[in-house]
């Protein structure tokens, strides 16, 4: 939890940590449908149904809320690729149980592409300084560690490692950027169609990181 003080006001509505989890809550929502900068602390006391004040016994200040909502997002897969990576399972299978848990997290938050790309043009630096504060770096070192180990083992060709997040990322999140044209262009006539189509472009990117680092 990212709360600023023990002695919090308690809302006739709720306890003090549904409050807190319904702050966290609107607040994803308003930073991922505005950005952080067109997000402000009163749109999201007003989304919750509280005053300013009581906002402010929760988390003080904008960037505190911001780490709160980016920690409630990475948390939801950071620690599950970092366990996937460290089964005892042939790379294949590990990559495709990690493209699940991505599209699993942008099927259900489907601006959420759009609020990420959004933070690395807006700050970038911003955007890995709350990603470094939350320690979230030692995932992105051990994950780095596993795969090395795989290519010290001969099991994986030695690719630079721009090449692998460019590959893998840009085939992951695009679909989910453009899902309105490709739906449009591809699936107009049943944009349902769109969901199938991700599980053969799972596939597709299964297949092109793996030709990356085998061939």
């Amino acid at each position: 939890m990212y709360s600023q003080t023990t002695n919090r006001p308690t809302p006739k509505n709720g306890t003090s940590e549904n409050i807190e989890a319904r702050i966290i809550e609107a607040a994803k929502q308003e930073f991922i449908e505005k950005g952080f900068e067109q997000t402000s602390m009163s749109d999201i006391a007003a989304v919750v149904g509280i005053n300013r004040p009581t906002l402010h016994y929760y988390f003080r200040t904008k960037d505190k809320m911001f780490q709160a909502v980016f920690s409630s997002i990475v948390s939801n897969f950071l620690p599950h690729i970092d366990a996937i990576f460290s089964k005892q399972e042939p790379f294949e299978k590990k990559l495709e149980e990690i493209i699940d848990v991505y599209f699993g997290i942008f099927s259900a938050n489907p601006m959420l592409p759009k609020f990420i790309v959004g933070e690395i043009y807006r700050d970038v630096n911003h955007l890995i300084g709350t990603f470094c504060a939350l320690d979230y770096d030692q995932y992105l070192h051990h994950i780095g560690e596993l795969l090395q180990k795989e290519i010290d083992d001969n099991h994986l060709k030695k690719v630079p490692l721009q090449f692998v997040f460019m590959t893998f990322y840009s085939q992951l999140v695009f679909p989910f950027l453009s899902r309105k044209l490709s739906e449009k262009l591809f699936f107009h006539e049943n944009p349902e169609e769109y969901s199938q189509f991700l599980q053969s472009w799972k596939r597709h990117i299964v297949a092109q990181v793996t030709h990356l680092l085998h061939s």
